[in-house]
């Protein structure tokens, strides 16, 4: 078997950032890359693999019990795209053997690094591989790391045949860091009764709650007049935006938010006098919370308009995705079994709320329940981001532990009966 950090790297070298400009499926060809990569590694290990034309790989590996023996099919489901907030192209990673739980420089030139002050996490993994980006591009941990990971069980599976499981259901999607990972993938044919993402980030990690999400466009009209003749006449669009703005709550930013709470983010803003435009997306955990936010966006684009007059200012506000808790706590044996197969690897489990979202909550409100478990890296979509190899490692087994089980569980069931 091939260990996981020559797969990691492997996967990392591939250039597969997502664009949120396109409108094709995939958004950028070059995933195909990867995904082809994956196809032909699978069919290998003599995997059935379907991939389709919108960039979505799916495979399932049967039963090796006996006949008669019903087990749930279970889905691990990761993405392969990177995130187009930093360069994914060209990714050198360094790799720390033995890490001596200090600060770790990734560009001496840029004098860039991992400060353990900034990032007093890092200190946990002292003795441990820490694979780390050169400073210049992102590494692509999320989510070749959990890639890597699934592709890892896989050819465990597949060469130790002893080890017992169920149906297996595998996918990688694309498009994930730009929305829209699952636009394009079928439940029906993916087969899986439950399944998880392997997209989450430190050691422990896994979630079933994820905020309610929407975003917000506000298209201001101004009207521009020669700056010397603008008395009592130009309405600057830009200066409008701006007073939209600061009419939000100052202090429901990310930057002032943490656990539950939620927020507005300014993500875009341009324009001229004449007209501008302001991006924003809305998150809350709470559902009453999340329609408070949406309703503020449309009182004060109706209160300005009354200050500046109709139509200087249209508010579009779009649903994106909704926290799958309540679609999760129904079947809440998906995340104790993940509970309970990371404790058997000798992880800690840390249950927690995603401050965002996964593919795993839009499949979730299709019909597939889908927690989402660590993959281990962290700073994602940056310069900073990294992995230490034996999470990693751990996630691997944490994958296999939930198919061993969800055979011995049924073993159980059937006694009962």
């Amino acid at each position: 078997m091939e260990n996981i950090q020559d797969k990691f790297l492997r996967y990392v070298s591939v250039y597969t950032t997502s664009d949120p400009e396109s409108t094709t499926a995939p958004s950028t060809e070059r995933q195909f890359e990867l995904i082809n990569l994956l196809a032909k590694e699978l069919k290998e290990m003599g995997i059935k693999v379907k991939t389709t034309s919108k960039g979505v790989l799916m495979a399932s590996i049967p039963s090796n019990l006996p006949k008669g023996k019903k087990v749930p099919a279970i889905g691990f489901i990761a993405h392969v795209d990177t995130a187009p907030d930093a360069s994914g192209e060209n990714i050198k990673p360094q790799i720390i053997t033995n890490y001596d739980g200090k600060d770790i420089t990734l560009n001496k030139a840029l004098k860039l690094k991992l400060s353990t002050k900034v990032f007093p996490e890092l200190k946990e993994y002292k003795g441990q591989t820490i694979i780390t980006t050169d400073g210049t591009t992102l590494l692509g941990a999320d989510d070749k790391a959990g890639v890597a990971e699934i592709m890892c069980a896989v050819e465990y599976m597949v060469y130790n045949k002893e080890f017992k499981h169920g149906p297996v259901k595998i996918a990688f999607t694309p498009d994930e860091e730009v929305g829209r990972g699952v636009e394009n993938f079928s439940v029906k044919d993916f087969g899986a009764d439950y399944a998880y993402t392997m997209d989450g980030g430190a050691i422990g990690e896994l979630e079933y709650e994820n905020f309610n999400a929407a975003s917000a466009k506000i298209e201001i009209q101004g009207c521009n007049i020669h700056p010397g003749y603008a008395k009592g006449k130009m309405v600057n669009a830009i200066v409008l935006a701006n007073e939209f703005m600061s009419s939000l709550p100052p202090k429901e930013k990310p930057e002032h938010t943490t656990k539950y709470q939620g927020f507005y983010h300014l993500v875009g803003i341009s324009g001229t006098v004449e007209k501008a435009k302001v991006d924003l997306i809305i998150r809350d955990h709470d559902t009453a919370l999340f329609n408070a936010r949406k309703k503020l966006i449309l009182k004060l684009e109706e209160k300005l308009n009354k200050k500046y007059g109709k139509g200087t200012f249209k508010a579009t506000v779009k649903d994106q995705y909704y926290n799958m808790r309540k679609m999760v706590e129904p079947k809440f044996f998906v995340v104790e079994q993940a509970i309970k197969a990371m404790k058997i690897a000798g992880v800690k489990p840390k249950v927690q709320p995603i401050r965002g979202g996964t593919d795993g909550a839009m499949l979730s409100f299709r019909g597939l329940v889908c927690p989402n478990i660590f993959a281990g890296g962290h700073n994602f979509h940056g310069k900073l981001e990294y992995v230490p190899l034996e999470s990693m490692q751990k996630a691997t087994e944490v994958i296999l532990n939930i198919l061993s089980l969800a055979v011995n569980d049924c073993k159980k069931t059937s006694k009962k009966h």
